[in-house]
């Protein structure tokens, strides 16, 4: 949606919702600067100033959505042309951080795997993500990266969930994985979902691109909970303008069931069309 297509309240605000950092971290910005969407603005963060991108003016029912406050960032002034620069460099620093601190990491003989490396852009910090299957001691490490990049150091181990939302690009949908583009929190995900929603159980077809079930199994779960809920369960004796019959099969949804009647028909059944659920 385009600004030019939003209520004028909704167009500028001293309080606004944007997203930060390799982790593409939900914030609350405040401050005394009007903000629209679009926008992209020097904050000062928990981790230090961070270019922070303005998603939209903030409402009192979007933190309806978030179980835990978002973390607030103060803005100080618009982005200008000198800090895209710096934030050009960095990136541009990137790689051969990432190359001197597998480097760091071997000559360590620690049992972990660097995934990715994000500076802030005025290089207040160094934040190196790594993985490893079991706890790391990396005192020593820390010292000597402080000593190579001259900077606040700081090292954050991360689950596989998290590896595919700084490394994954695509999911089997064709679409931008959706840790990183929408998603703030990885939800719960369970194979009951998947057999709820009929999906196939196959692991290969419901895994995403971290090998776990897929986060979009989450989305509808809520819609087949209440749906489930006022259908008759399977087992259950139903009364129908056509005759009694049980319950062998659920199209939540579609909020239809299959009935067997008594003489051995059948019949798909709507959920209006059942007049007396029977024990």
């Amino acid at each position: 949606m385009e600004n030019e297509t939003l209520p004028p309240a909704l167009k500028t605000s001293k309080h606004a919702i944007g997203r930060y950092g390799t982790m593409r971290v939900l914030t609350e910005v405040v401050g005394e600067m009007e903000l629209t969407r679009g926008d992209r603005v020097l904050c000062k963060t928990e981790r230090g100033l961070e270019i922070v991108d303005i998603l939209s003016c903030a409402l009192p029912a979007m933190f309806n959505y978030h179980t835990e406050p978002l973390k607030k960032a103060d803005s100080i002034r618009k982005a200008g042309p000198e800090d895209l620069q710096k934030e050009e460099q960095v990136r541009a620093m990137r790689r051969r951080d990432y190359d001197r601190g597998v480097e760091l990491i071997i000559q360590h003989q620690l049992d972990m795997q660097l995934i990715d490396v994000e500076r802030l852009v005025h290089g207040e910090r160094v934040v190196f993500y790594f993985v490893s299957e079991k706890r790391v001691d990396f005192r020593e490490l820390v010292k000597g990266m402080a000593r190579e990049f001259q900077s606040r150091i700081e090292l954050r181990q991360v689950g596989i969930r998290d590896e595919a939302k700084l490394l994954a690009d695509y999911g089997d949908c064709g679409k931008p994985v959706c840790c990183n583009t929408h998603m703030a929190v990885m939800p719960p995900v369970s194979m009951r979902m998947a057999k709820i929603q009929k999906s196939t159980l196959d692991p290969n077809k419901i895994s995403g691109r971290c090998g776990r079930l897929k986060c979009c199994l989450r989305f509808e779960q809520d819609v087949y909970e209440e749906h489930l809920k006022e259908l008759p369960p399977i087992g259950t004796r139903v009364v129908t303008d056509k005759g009694q019959g049980k319950v062998l099969a659920q199209e939540i949804l579609a909020r239809r069931l299959l009935i067997e009647f008594e003489d051995g028909r059948r019949l798909p059944v709507t959920e209006a069309e059942i007049l007396t659920r029977l024990k």
